[in-house]
């Protein structure tokens, strides 16, 4: 510390100018005798610095090795002012005194200063070169200050000395404490980290001069986080301090740092940081059970896949920590673990639970209860915590199977019948057969999907399954039929089970062969005897089991042509004779026997048409047509199209004159030139409105008795007597009620269109004579019913009685 009484000290340097000298002679430089006059007031609140010299003509006379050296000392020169920061006086801080050797204190002097704060922060005494500082300094806002003095006649205004630079430099006093980039930091160190370990380094700066004394050296100490953290006193690096630090057991820390200035001693200023440490989790705890056994239970009907219960280990850790894997142990029938095979697990992901799920299908009736042993370890291991272990849990579980109504079981999944073509309607072809799994053993029920069985082929005892017929079956049309097959519990219609039912129609031999396809034939006139014209072949609808062979020959003796069976389900056509004719026969009719080998023995008899036709030498047709049979009898070509056109031309002239005899009959329109009043064309259509009478009429619903007969002249009527059949009833009060509270609902619907529009009502009415025919009131079921009485009822019924009359009796069969 420096005493309060010491004044600083200003030195001003004179430096003289150097003057040429004469050959020989040896320039030196020499500096004038600084007068420092430290003088103190009392009266003043700040340290005076003074600082007098004087500019006296000096002649310097050396001698050195016999030579005169002489020097002629220049005008006063100075360097540096020093003053302290943070003045706190009443009066103007003195800065210095400036004095020239050429003032001889009669004001002919003037002193100007110019420069850094001239005027603003620092002031002259024109007369006396005292300079004062009008403004509170900082050294940390600005460290000196570079300004211009000179000495000018007061007069005249012409210097009487040469710009001189100085510079007035702040004088650092410790008024600055330390302080951190940032007032809360955070940071993070792995749980269990050794002691010593870096956690975070935190700098603090102080804006006090560095290059002077101790008021920027900082000392950094830990005011709070003991003893878990300690701080490094010259660079502020932070370490733990304490082994073995667990997250588990805390994981937030707050530390407070301290950094002190003066090198830390008592007087320092400080400053303060918060840091926020947090331990980082690492794998350092196993997954535990909290129970060794747990229970769960699963309805028998659970379907595979299906969740059946959650049980979980706890995980210290967090994170990618506590990751954990469950699986479950291969079965010991020793400690009566058996559920393996039925059950699988998997780890909820989100909440590392262990999800248990059906492997296998399950059933009440055969066991009831399973045991798993299900173990649990962490996925991911840290080799540096194995001996904190083990990593690996196991608990029981067990699992209860409960009873549920499950739907009756059919014995085969699908189920094969075949069934022959030839089968009589109403024969059984198959049965299915299902049992209801549970231990009360329900009655059975089975249909028949309709939905797969539109045609109505088959139908299905109730009781016990057997399926029959209904129509008669044809391979030919279908070979597979494939039905689905209903079985539910008669006390509860809604456990339904449905198994397909495929239908193969095997084959009998019903069809017989055919031409394998349409021939055309044709034999020249010039063919010789025995020669080839055509080769046929059969298909047959049939398919046996051996395969198909053909048989063929002609149905009778043929003169012209003749047939040689190729034994391979082809035949050979061979003429009988030579010279044939077109002007005779144009073209022969040959019936050809087509017969197979299955039983029962089916044959048909196929016509093939040989046409008769003009080859050349080579056997090659020319002509077949009747055209060239006319060229053969001496017409033209000309000739025949000059009769074509002749017998257009008639037609022609025929459709004209029947056009001209029906215009002739045909009404004008209109029947003079005067009557030129407007037509009005009636169409067949439905008018929309109350005038359009003749499209419809409403008073006809309203009143079927009162019927106008009038009939519109714009379509022809199609009977001139209609027939009506007579209202049962007189006056039927219901349903005129009916139709008049139906009107009053329209008319009082706002959402109804603004047009006239017909409304057409299904209504029965209670009139009837038949009386309802509906089975919905009806008591008895269908097949309490007896339709004898239909057959009483005429033969407008008959078709109604043979349907339900022949149900009966096939229900009785």
């Amino acid at each position: 510390m420096i005493p309060s009484h010491y004044l600083p000290l200003v030195v001003l340097l004179f430096l003289d100018s150097a003057i040429p000298l004469p050959m020989g002679e040896v320039q030196l430089d020499n500096v004038t005798d600084v007068n420092v006059s430290d003088t103190s007031t009392s009266q003043m609140d700040g340290p005076i610095a003074t600082t007098t010299w004087t500019d006296s003509s000096i002649e310097t006379t050396m001698q050195t090795e016999g030579k005169v050296l002489r020097r002629t000392k220049r005008g006063w020169m100075w360097n540096t002012f020093v003053v302290m920061e943070e003045y706190t006086g009443s009066l103007d801080q003195y800065v210095g005194k400036l004095h020239s050797d050429k003032d001889r204190g009669d004001g002919s002097v003037k002193y100007v200063l110019i420069g850094e704060g001239a005027g603003v922060v620092f002031e002259i005494n024109e007369t006396s070169g005292d300079i004062h500082a009008k403004k509170r300094l900082d050294r940390e806002e600005k460290a000196y200050y570079v300004l211009r003095a000179q000495a000018v006649n007061r007069r005249t205004g012409q210097p009487l000395e040469d710009w001189s630079n100085f510079t007035i430099k702040i004088h650092d006093i410790n008024d600055n404490e330390p302080k951190f980039s940032r007032d809360t930091y955070l940071a993070t160190v792995p749980e269990m980290s050794e002691v010593g370990t870096s956690v975070i380094q935190v700098t603090a700066t102080d804006a006090d001069d560095e290059d002077y004394g101790n008021s920027a050296k900082l000392v950094y100490s830990i005011l709070e986080g003991q003893p878990y953290f300690s701080v490094d006193p010259n660079n502020g690096i932070i370490r733990t301090a304490l082994p073995n630090m667990s997250r588990e057991n805390r994981e937030k820390y707050q530390v407070v740092i301290q950094a002190k200035d003066m090198a830390g001693q008592m007087g320092g200023l400080s400053g303060t940081t918060t840091i926020n440490v947090t331990l980082l989790d690492v794998n350092n705890s196993p997954p535990r059970f909290l129970h060794t056994g747990y229970h769960l239970s699963v309805p028998e009907s659970a379907k595979v896949g299906a969740q059946v219960g959650r049980v979980k280990a706890n995980d210290a850790d967090i994170g990618k920590n506590a990751e954990m894997r469950y699986r479950i142990v291969g079965d010991d029938r020793r400690s009566g673990h058996d559920g393996s095979d039925m059950f699988d697990v998997f780890t909820d992901g989100a909440t590392q639970e262990a999800v248990i799920t059906v492997r296998k299908p399950l059933d009440y009736e055969t066991k009831r209860l399973y045991q798993l042993k299900v173990d649990v370890t962490n996925t991911e291991l840290d080799p540096r915590f194995v001996h904190m272990g083990p990593f690996t849990d196991t608990a029981t579980v067990r699992v209860t199977v409960t009873d549920a109504d499950e739907p009756p079981l059919f014995t085969r999944n699908p189920y094969i019948i075949e069934v022959q073509e030839d089968t009589p309607v109403g024969s059984s072809i198959g049965s299915v057969t299902a049992r209801d799994p549970d231990a009360d053993n329900h009655p059975v029920r089975y249909t028949i999907d309709r939905y797969t069985d539109l045609e109505r082929l088959f139908n299905i005892d109730p009781i016990n399954g057997t399926i029959f017929t209904l129509q008669p079956l044809d391979r030919e049309l279908n070979k597979w039929h494939n039905i689905s097959v209903a079985a539910s519990e008669i006390n509860n219609a809604g456990q339904i089970t449905r198994v397909p039912v495929f239908i193969k129609v095997m084959d009998i031999n019903d069809n017989a062969p055919e031409f394998a396809m349409f021939y055309e034939t044709f034999v020249c006139e010039n063919v010789k005897s025995g020669q080839l014209i055509q080769t046929i072949s059969a298909v047959d609808t049939d398919e046996p089991l051996v395969g198909h062979k053909f048989v063929f020959s002609l149905s009778t003796i043929n003169p012209n042509f003749t047939i040689i069976d190729n034994e391979d389900n082809t035949a050979r056509i061979l003429t009988r004779r030579g010279g044939f004719s077109r002007r005779e026969t144009s073209s022969y009719l040959l019936p050809v026997v087509i017969s197979d080998n299955d039983y029962p023995i089916q044959s048909s008899t196929s016509t093939l048409t040989v046409r008769v036709c003009a080859c050349d030498s080579r056997g090659n047709v020319q002509s077949c047509s009747t055209e060239a049979l006319l060229l053969s009898a001496g017409l033209s070509t000309g000739a025949l199209v000059a009769i074509l056109l002749c017998i257009i031309i008639l037609l022609m002239i025929v459709v004209l004159f029947a056009a001209l005899r029906r215009q002739r009959k045909k009404e004008p329109l209109i029947m003079s030139k005067e009557d030129v009043r407007d037509n009005v064309v009636s169409y067949n259509d439905e008018g929309g409105g109350e005038e359009d009478t003749q499209a419809f009429d409403i008073g006809t619903l309203r009143n079927p008795e009162v019927m106008d007969t009038k009939l519109r002249r714009d379509i022809i009527p199609e009977m001139l007597f209609p027939f009506r059949r007579a209202s049962p009833i007189k006056d039927n009060a219901d349903i005129r009620d009916f139709i008049h509270g139906r009107l009053q609902e329209n008319d009082l619907d706002p959402t109804a269109p603004p047009y006239d529009s017909l409304a057409t009502y299904a209504y029965e009415g209670s009139g009837s004579l038949a009386e309802s025919l509906s089975s919905l009131e009806s008591a008895a079921t269908e097949g309490d019913q007896d339709f004898e009485y239909l057959s009483h009822w005429g033969p407008q019924f008959r078709k109604l009685a043979d349907m339900y009359i022949g149900k009966d009796t096939d229900r009785e069969a």
